[in-house]
């Protein structure tokens, strides 16, 4: 049908309201996604509690270290809470399915809980305890973010063989890095230490994905470290001695790990090698 007035054609209403309440694909939520976000609310709700539990009371004078540090306990804890939506959403894309955006949310979600919190934790780290300096802690915070910006990058553009990262995960390498912060160590080392982390999450040690009995386990860590949390947050009989015994066993096995896979890199090197000479011969 033409329009006399215009002579351009007309489109039905029907057709215009269809059209304008059909959702493109691409913005509906899976819930995959919706796990995604949960990460993402955790990592922000982690820098909230660093900034009003355990920055402004200091820069105010407070004496309370009990707030601060049930403020650091909780902050912790959320996020160890992102590592487990972090877990969830990847076993969630991959029985079910994710959204076009999915990808895009994960990465957006990590830089958030895996890299501005835990570098921010540093930061604050280094203005508040007695022995550190504030902007050397600055630098230690910035490679800590820039770090895993460059980890998720990466991520999203090399392959890699199935079931291995490329690199120290981001959720492995935040919680790494707040243990390093809550174990107490002398400046310098503890510097070393988040530096070291750092330089794990953007080389090129493999690590497995968390799968299977690896999942399982990993889960079952984080909920070990929140039950430690919350009994150093409460002032629980030897919390703090259970906190630093479980900060210290992140710190061993950050460091474990890379040489197991080193080390079977090295043997598979040798292996092949060895077979490749077995064929030459007659």
């Amino acid at each position: 049908m033409i329009d006399p007035d215009t002579k351009a054609g007309w489109v039905p209403e029907a057709d215009e309201v269809d059209e304008e309440e059909e959702m493109p694909l691409s913005l509906r939520l899976s819930i995959a996604d919706t796990l995604t976000l949960g990460n993402a609310t955790c990592g922000f709700m982690a820098v909230y509690f660093t900034t009003t539990g355990i920055l402004i009371p200091h820069l105010t004078g407070s004496q309370e270290t009990g707030m601060a540090r049930h403020s650091a306990a909780t902050a912790v804890i959320l996020m160890l809470c992102a590592a487990v939506f972090d877990l969830f959403d990847g076993l969630v894309a991959r029985k079910l399915r994710s959204s076009p955006m999915g990808a895009e949310l994960d990465n957006l979600s990590d830089l958030i809980s895996f890299g501005l919190a835990p570098a921010y934790f540093v930061l604050v780290y280094g203005m508040v305890a007695d022995d550190a300096h504030q902007r050397v802690a600055a630098v230690g915070a910035i490679v800590v973010l820039l770090a895993v910006v460059l980890r998720l990058a990466r991520f999203s553009c090399v392959t890699v063989k199935d079931g291995t990262f490329q690199g120290m995960p981001s959720p492995f390498g935040a919680l790494t890095v707040v243990s390093i912060v809550l174990l107490e160590l002398p400046f310098v080392a503890t510097l070393l230490a988040i530096l070291g982390t750092a330089w794990l999450m953007v080389s090129r040690v493999e690590y497995p994905k968390p799968r299977g009995r690896l999942a399982v386990a990993m889960l079952s860590w984080i909920v070990l470290g929140m039950g430690l949390m919350a009994a150093w947050a409460f002032d629980a009989p030897s919390g703090q001695l259970l906190l630093q015994t479980g900060c210290a066993l992140q710190l061993v096995m950050g460091a474990v790990i890379p040489l197991f896979a080193t080390a079977r890199r090295v043997n598979n090197f040798r292996d092949n090698r060895r077979e490749a000479r077995a064929a030459q011969l007659p």
